[in-house]
Order: structure tokens, then C-alpha cells, then sequence
């Protein structure tokens, strides 16, 4: 039975060992704290490659792994974070040389397959429903906005940035373009928006009716359907599976009216939303997933 550590990059590190699609034995992370994403923000790159080598290697114990997979924030190609806009200081790190060499210095011969976060999540919720044969597409919601996709495919796949709106105002986007998914949905773009309230503030004061966070939710919902419209008239109809901490902000009746408005075309009616809970657990079976297609070929 292959061996495989997962590691996840939510809001903190997230590092397990994988047999058969199943976590087996305790998950490691870095920081222990829920919020640790602020630590990792502020953390050197070289620091944060080797926090995640010592939970690897914790991970592994005594027997090595076949295999390592990594799911990371930001453009992700041949094992180089090309760009993450969340973790800047990453950006042209060759991460997966990174660990393979520390590793090896350590006696560890293991091949690393380096994925983008969301696409790990997006593995980890076809293996563990059974539906490793079928597309899967999710949205992750929380620091920043992922679009994952089962079976990978070649491509950038940043549909965080995806433009969904015109309005020039809208400048909160961490990577600094205009009119981004992100720049709307994102923890980061909410807090700029709303400098004295909190993302969570915001929808209790709209639940209450107060005028300028209603309209605010209003965008949100429309923002999300804007991204999903305009991935569905490129990659087809079908569900939709939508997690990550902000996911308990929506309303589903609500996407679903803007949904109707955007995708007219009757083939392209056949989507489904499902709010599912994101986990760690989920995400780094879903990059153990994701590095053993890549060691198979598949």
C-alpha cells in the first residue's frame, strides 16, 4: 500500500501521512494555533520551508513516504511558486527543490509534487466521497478565494482573480489589480472595505438590515455568481462544491437567483451548489491524492 505525506497550507500548516485515501495517524501543524496564518504572513520563506520539512519529516516517522504532496496558495508550475499574492515573500521559491534537497541531507530520498491549495481540496473531496473519476470544481473561501479543479489540468486555474466587475473602485485585491473575485470575497479586501468591522460583523449587521452591509452581501453573492457563471460557459455545468471558513456566509437561494440571471443558455442550466466543510484532514489527503497521479503519470 503507497505511502504519501499531505501537506496543507490553510490558515496554518497542516501535515499528515496518507495510505488508500485515508489519514493514518495523528495530523502535525505549524503554528498549533486555528489563526496561524498571520505567523506564516510574516514568517522568511527559507523559515517556512523548513517548519514544513521538520512536520514531514515527524509525519513519516521511521518508515519514509513513496511520495510528498504539497497544496500551497498561488501560481504553481514545475514546483515553483511563481506568484502568492498571500504569502509574497514565496513568490519564485522553487519549494519543491527546497524540500527534496533538505530532505535528502537528512537521508530522505522522496519525490515532492508541489499543488495549489485549492486543487488539493478539490482532490480531497473526490477521494474521500468515492468520485475520483468524476470533475470536481470548488470554491474555497477564507483569506483568500481559491478555485480548485479534480482532475488537474494545465493552466493557471487563479480563479480568485478572476474579473467581476468594472467599476474601477474596486482596488482591494491583494495582488493589486481591479475588480477581482478576491478583491470582494477575500478576509483581506472585506477588512479594507469595512475598516471598522470585521468580515463576520458585516453579515450579523446585514441580517439586521443595516443599508450599506446588505448591499455589501448583495455584491458578494453577485461577485461569486459572476465567477461561476463565467466558468461554466468555459468548462460546462455540474456541481459545484463550495467551502472554507467564509462558505457559512451563503446563502444559496441568493447565489442561485444572480445564477439565473448570468447563464441563460438551457445547456448550461445543469449546476448544483453544495456547501461542504472544509477540513485540513479533507485538503491534505487531497495533496497526497494529487503528488501520487503525478508519481503514476495519470
Amino acid at each position: 500500500m503507497a505511502r504519501a505525506v499531505g501537506v496543507a497550507m490553510t490558515d496554518r500548516l497542516a501535515v499528515g501521512l496518507v495510505e488508500d485515501n485515508r489519514l493514518t495517524g495523528r495530523v502535525h501543524r505549524f503554528p498549533e494555533s486555528e489563526d496561524g496564518f498571520e505567523t506564516l504572513r510574516g514568517m522568511p520563506a527559507e523559515d517556512i520551508a523548513a517548519n514544513i520539512r521538520q512536520q514531514i519529516e515527524a509525519a513519516m516517522g521511521d518508515r519514509p513516504a513513496d511520495v510528498i504532496g504539497l497544496g500551497l496558495p498561488g501560481i504553481i508550475r514545475g514546483g515553483i511558486i511563481e506568484d502568492s499574492p498571500n504569502l509574497q515573500q514565496m513568490k519564485g521559491m522553487n519549494i519543491q527543490l527546497a524540500l527534496a534537497e533538505g530532505l535528502r541531507h537528512s537521508g530522505r530520498e522522496v519525490p515532492v509534487v508541489v499543488s495549489n491549495d485549492a486543487d488539493v481540496m478539490a482532490a480531497g473531496i473526490a477521494a474521500t466521497r468515492g468520485q475520483l473519476d468524476r470533475l470536481i470544481r470548488v470554491w474555497t473561501l477564507g483569506n483568500g478565494i481559491g478555485y480548485g479543479r479534480y482532475p488537474q489540468s494545465e493552466g493557471v486555474w487563479e480563479g480568485g482573480h478572476m474579473v467581476v466587475t468594472l467599476d474601477s473602485k474596486e482596488t482591494y485585491c491583494g495582488c493589486g489589480g481591479v475588480g477581482h473575485l478576491e478583491g470582494i470575497m477575500g478576509n483581506r479586501a472585506m477588512r479594507l472595505r469595512f475598516l471598522d468591522m470585521e468580515p463576520d460583523e458585516v453579515f450579523e449587521e446585514a441580517r439586521r438590515g443595516d443599508p450599506r452591509c446588505a448591499e455589501f452581501v448583495k455584491l458578494w453573492h453577485r461577485a461569486l455568481a459572476a465567477a461561476t457563471a463565467t466558468n461554466i460557459h468555459m468548462d460546462g455545468p455540474g456541481r459545484f462544491y463550495i467551502t472554507g471558513p467564509n462558505s457559512a456566509y451563503l446563502d444559496v437561494t441568493l447565489l442561485h437567483l444572480y445564477m439565473q440571471e448570468m447563464v441563460k443558455m438551457s445547456p448550461l442550466q445543469g449546476y448544483v451548489f453544495e456547501v461542504v466543510p472544509g477540513s485540513e484532514e479533507i485538503a491534505i489527503i487531497g495533496a497526497a491524492v494529487n503528488a501520487q497521479r503525478a508519481a503514476r503519470g495519470s
